[in-house]
């Protein structure tokens, strides 16, 4: 995609949403941190819901350990492999605590280094938490990367780098936002709804998604 079209991509999703946000529902940055860790292959919303009352009750490392693997099972069970899951949490929040004096490091080597914590989670946490201006991709920006032409790469290392080097200053800090809730509501993967999108036409993905039909109109009660 040419450098005038990539300006011109991030400055419409930008005037569409000036300061997007995450979607997970977070108190501070280590809760952030459980969240983004209990969210891959699954739903924010699920993540939010199953969260809801746990970090009404633990809100640091120490109160995580303390409430014990068992229990936080308990709360997250809804979400898909919660097993695995309860472990690195709880494993996370040992190392925090041993490593880092119960805070969350604004690292990405040190963030990596924790258990069920992976290059998205870190880019994550680091952006939403401590204003990094990082990328993740998943699953959403890897395939709006590929299918508009904003940064084209076979896995996801590749997209980020890419979107790293292609994105223009003004847009790195919400990028991540702008390009995932696009994603998500707009350039969806079975369907993108091309006919709603504001990048439309800077966008290589051929044939574009036409718009549902209108509805027939109702007939006239006095005909």
């Amino acid at each position: 995609m040419p450098r005038a079209d990539v300006f011109e991509f991030y400055r419409r999703l930008a005037e569409a949403d000036p300061a997007p946000q995450t979607e997970l529902a977070y108190t501070n940055p280590y809760t952030l941190l459980v969240a983004v860790a209990l969210s891959a292959q699954a739903t924010d919303i699920g993540v939010n819901k199953a969260t809801r009352k746990l970090f009404a009750e633990v809100d640091n490392p120490a109160a995580m350990v303390a409430l014990g693997l068992d229990a936080l099972k308990d709360h997250i069970r809804t979400i898909g492999l919660f097993n695995t899951k309860a472990k690195n949490v709880i494993a996370l929040s040992e190392r925090l605590l041993a490593l880092h004096g119960g805070e969350v490091p604004a690292d990405r080597e040190a963030l990596e280094q924790l258990p069920g914590v992976g290059r998205k989670t870190a880019n994550v946490v680091l952006n939403v938490a401590f204003g990094h201006e990082t990328i993740a991709v998943d699953t959403h920006i890897f395939r709006v990367g590929n299918r508009t032409g904003l940064a084209i790469g076979k896995d996801v290392v590749a997209v980020e780098r890419r979107l790293e080097a292609v994105t223009p200053a003004p847009f790195r800090a919400h990028a991540h936002h702008w390009l995932i809730l696009h994603g998500r509501y707009i350039c969806k993967a079975r369907t993108p709804l091309c006919w709603r999108c504001p990048v439309a036409d800077l966008c290589r993905y051929k044939p574009k998604t036409p718009a549902p039909p209108a509805p027939a109109a109702e007939p006239s009660p006095l005909n």
